[in-house]
């Protein structure tokens, strides 16, 4: 099968220069100003946990091995950063590896197999179920219509291999195996026409829309529902774009790609907890992120000012915090316990733990380069500075206070003075998020748990860190740069990608000030530069 598929996937390869032509008749020209707001696009590859959410959703097929399979996706924090992908010898093999096995799947369940051809086969040659099939899974697959020529090939090279074994389903896995080993399913290739006036910079066709919408807000390929749309034309016009969110941003997917980007942006994706435990902090994390973000609608900052969080008995024990109500777990208040909003979950409490405990340093890293987007220099190589080995005091059973004293030291405290105290600030809970009075093991090292936020103000757990942050100013820009880096897959920003994002901060604000973070998406989705690309630079030899 693999020698049979291997030049029909090369053949079939050669249609990807049908999504666009690059013609510059007839193209809608944008003014200079949003023109200079469009950002650098690039061909996408699927990320593990996009192509397993894809296979999912297009065949009902889990492939709970695609990140063991899969090329590693590295973590930028965000693992879809296009100029860090390359192809290689082992994404061919195993994505050849990975649609025998899906094809193999959906062919030997019937109802799976049914549903996803969507016709019942006459017999061995039945050349009008196999057209259907080929159409319509091919629209879903490549997020695209095929051409008739498309069609044919696929119909002329398959067909003849089932008659000759008798068996129609032959055709069928034949079929899934090309179309999941496809450029065009692997990749999201934006082409687009080429914008009079404005060299290098495309405007995206309506099926390059709807899968840039639906990857936004799902990670999934586009639904036949904004595929229909996208054929009938709809998706040119601002409103019908903030339609269109809005209807994917109701979707039960929609609360999964948004709980994956703020546990890769916060660094909690591994739980370093039981499994029962895990389960519990992240969905005491996923209840608040819907509750505040999705169902009310309400300024990302009120993450931090949360007065109540959902838990399950064994996680209210862990934090020593009142039963909930449910078994299953309720909303239970904080009351006078110092904890409020994400601050205080376990699975941004766990987050950057090294040497077997808390991290003051780490925690401040965190802080300062997720959520206030600050660039914290290296350790310069004449400091000699093993960052691999905990930090050391002239007493080797010294307190942490004492051991991390580089925020007090010539040399190292500009940067220090940044993270340490910060991490400080929230020694009182654990790297599991438990409530402690002394270090591990060390009685004598009783914590208090005060910190400060350089230029803003002294604090003593996460209730008041999170006042302090919000009193920074510096929240709202930041959230909006991760998300526009997860959204655009690309990290590294240029002058375009702030003017932009200076806009629609603006637009996004309350008021004035507490970023929404549905305003954000819908203002994203309705601009001009979520319908153009500019085209890569492309660097000398």
């Amino acid at each position: 099968m693999r020698s049979l598929l291997t030049p029909i996937v090369l053949l079939f390869a050669g249609c990807i220069g049908e999504i666009g032509d690059g013609a510059s008749s007839n193209v809608e020209v944008p003014d200079a100003k949003d023109a200079d707001e469009v950002g650098v696009s690039g061909a996408r590859r699927l990320t593990a946990i996009e192509y397993r959410t894809t296979v999912f959703d297009l065949v009902g097929v889990d492939v709970s091995d695609a990140a063991l399979v899969l090329p590693t996706d590295e973590r930028l924090p965000f693992d879809n950063d296009f100029t860090k992908q390359t192809a290689s010898q082992a994404l061919i093999d195993s994505t050849d590896l990975l649609a025998g096995e899906i094809a193999e799947a959906v062919v030997a369940d019937p109802t799976l197999r049914a549903g996803v051809v969507g016709c019942a086969p006459s017999g061995a040659n039945d050349e009008a179920c196999l057209r259907s099939f080929v159409i319509g899974f091919g629209r879903r697959a490549l997020r695209r219509p095929l051409s008739d020529a498309e069609v044919e090939r696929f119909v002329q090279y398959f067909l003849p291999h089932a008659q000759e074994a008798g068996d129609f389903w032959v055709a069928v896995d034949s079929s899934l195996r090309a179309f999941l080993q496809h450029p065009e399913f692997l990749y999201r290739i934006e082409i687009g026409d080429a914008v009079p006036g404005f060299p290098g910079m495309y405007r995206l066709n309506e099926f390059e829309i709807a899968t840039r919408l639906a990857y936004f807000l799902w990670g999934s390929s586009p639904p036949d529902w904004l595929l229909d749309a996208a054929e009938a034309g709809e998706l040119k016009d601002p409103e019908q774009l903030r339609n269109a969110a809005q209807i994917l941003l109701s979707d039960e997917r929609a609360l999964s790609r948004l709980s994956l980007f703020h546990s890769m942006w916060l660094s909690y994706e591994q739980l370093p907890v039981s499994a029962e435990l895990a389960q519990a902090m992240s969905s005491e994390t996923n209840s608040l992120l819907d509750r505040v973000l999705l169902q009310e609608a309400r300024p990302w900052s009120d993450l931090l000012l949360a007065e109540e969080t959902f838990l399950t008995p064994e996680l209210a024990a862990h934090y020593e915090l009142p039963a909930p109500s449910e078994p299953g777990g309720s909303w239970v208040s904080y009351g006078e316990s110092g904890r409020r909003g994400l601050l205080s979950h376990g699975t941004f409490l766990s987050a950057v733990s090294k040497f077997g405990d808390t991290s003051p340093t780490q925690r401040g890293l965190l802080i300062r380069t997720r959520l206030f987007c600050e660039t914290i220099a290296k350790p310069p190589p004449e400091l000699n500075v093993n960052v691999d080995e905990p930090p050391q005091a002239a007493d080797p059973n010294a307190c942490k206070i004492d051991r991390y004293s580089m925020w007090k030291t010539e040399g190292c405290s500009q940067c220090h003075l940044l993270m340490d105290p910060v991490g400080f600030g929230l020694e009182s809970y654990d790297a599991s998020g438990r409530f402690r009075t002394t270090e591990p093991n060390k009685p004598e090292c009783v914590i208090d748990g005060n910190g400060s936020l350089e230029g803003v103000g002294e604090f003593n757990g996460p209730a008041q860190l999170g006042e302090r942050m919000l009193e920074s100013g510096q929240l709202d820009q930041c959230v909006a740069t991760q998300i526009y880096r997860y959204a655009m897959g690309r990290f590294d920003l240029d002058g375009h990608d702030e003017l932009f994002l200076a806009r629609l901060v603006g637009a996004a604000q309350v008021d004035g000030q507490d970023l929404r973070m549905d305003l954000l998406f819908e203002e994203f989705v309705a601009s001009e530069a979520f319908q153009l690309r500019r085209e890569e630079e492309v660097s000398g030899e």
